[in-house]
């Protein structure tokens, strides 16, 4: 119900743009734009060190600016209509992860239960729906699973170094029964809405391996600068996050 009032306050109350706070609109079309020309640049990141089992990933646009900004309004502010924009984003890391051929399936990193209550959403399969909806109406075959749940608490990831966060979130992912047979044998594409450490990606990877799952990569909507660099060109470490 409070994502039901949030979207009802956001059609009558004024409200400023989430990327650059211009007065009396969600998101003005100078982010728009932002967004959509930082979506077209998909970039492979990198965090080092590495943790093992840490798929590929790619990452839609830099984690700052206007990126930033409407990230956390729509994670915790709950501003949801921003999941459109930031779903364009997402789609375009996920071309240029190219997983395989066939139809793609995007498997959303799961939100800790209290946070989703606190929310009132989940904020990365939300997102994800809207990268699949942008991936369908250009032509690919998507379909969004949340395959992964959590089977235990986890500490907030804020403050802790790289390995803290690897032992924070080691075993805490799983995939239940019913979702494991939706994945047996296919190849999937982690999806979350940033990667610093990569802990959590790697987490994830290993729970829908353990289900017997195959994935083929990871898709971010953003990653810290430092994580960017042309391709086959070293990239630089990343330390900082939570995730």
């Amino acid at each position: 119900m409070q994502g039901v009032w949030r979207e009802l306050a956001a059609l009558v109350l004024p409200v400023d743009c989430a990327g650059c706070g211009r007065p009396r609109t969600e998101l003005c079309a100078e982010c728009r734009r932002v967004l959509a020309r930082d979506g077209r640049g998909a970039r492979r990141v990198r965090p080092w060190p590495s943790p093992v089992g840490l798929p590929r990933v790619w990452a839609g646009a830099p984690y700052a600016d206007e990126v930033r900004a409407v990230l956390l309004a729509h994670k915790e502010r709950g501003a949801l209509r921003l999941a459109g924009p930031l779903g364009g984003v997402l789609a375009g890391a996920v071309r240029g992860l190219r997983a395989g051929d066939g139809p793609q399936l995007l498997v959303p990193v799961p939100s800790a239960r209290r946070s989703v209550a606190g929310r009132g959403h989940d904020p990365v399969r939300r997102i994800a729906l809207a990268a699949a909806g942008e991936l369908r109406r250009a032509g690919t075959e998507v379909r969004v699973l949340a395959a992964l749940r959590q089977r235990r608490v986890v500490a907030d990831q804020a403050g802790l170094s790289a390995r803290q966060r690897l032992a924070n979130v080691a075993g805490a992912l799983e995939v239940p029964g019913g979702a494991g047979r939706l994945l047996a044998g296919r190849s999937a594409v982690l999806v979350d809405d940033l990667v610093t450490t990569g802990a959590t990606l790697a987490e994830a990877a290993r729970a829908v391996a353990a289900s017997g799952g195959r994935v083929g990569g990871a898709a971010v909507v953003a990653a810290p600068r430092g994580a960017f660099a042309v391709e086959g060109e070293p990239m630089e470490p990343i330390s900082r996050g939570s995730r």
